[in-house]
């Protein structure tokens, strides 16, 4: 006599009975991150995004390997905005001599998910993002040539 029993290959929900994905957080937090968003003009804050832009390289490593912060904040250069001519020429040239490295930056946070959904919450896309900064730990400055969404 053979006998065959059918089990099903995955259950509806979990055990503990409540749908999968539920959360309770509110949407003011991504990824267990509070974003913050601030307004500056590129010419009070070109030595840190130079600085910045200069660390490109490493950050990019940072940036792939970046699962937890507490804080992300986004710095909107608000007269680098493409719509207002872009960055200052000093800026400028020093996106252009890191040009490869910014590129694959602004790749890496498209690839990350939590640095992705904080810049998307705050409408900045990953090509207006001019470099990144990791001073404190569990902290990202993103410094983006962008007007914050009104």
């Amino acid at each position: 006599m053979l006998l065959v029993v059918a089990a099903p290959a995955f259950a509806a929900q979990p055990a503990d009975g409540k749908p999968p994905l539920d959360s309770t957080k509110p949407g003011a937090t991504i990824v267990d991150s509070d974003v913050r968003q601030e307004e500056a003009l590129s010419k009070t804050e070109a030595g840190k995004v130079i600085t910045a832009i200069d660390r490109t390289r490493d950050n990019i490593g940072t940036v792939r390997k970046t699962t937890k912060l507490d804080t992300v904040d986004i710095v909107f250069l608000t007269d680098a905005a493409r719509s207002e001519g872009g960055p200052p020429p000093a800026i400028e040239n020093k996106v252009k001599q890191h040009q490869e490295d910014v590129a694959e930056l602004r790749q890496e946070i498209e690839a990350n998910a939590l640095l992705f959904n904080a810049i998307d919450s705050r409408r900045v896309q990953a090509e207006d993002v001019l470099a990144v900064g990791f001073d404190n730990p569990g902290k990202v400055v993103i410094y983006a040539a962008a007007k914050p969404p009104k």
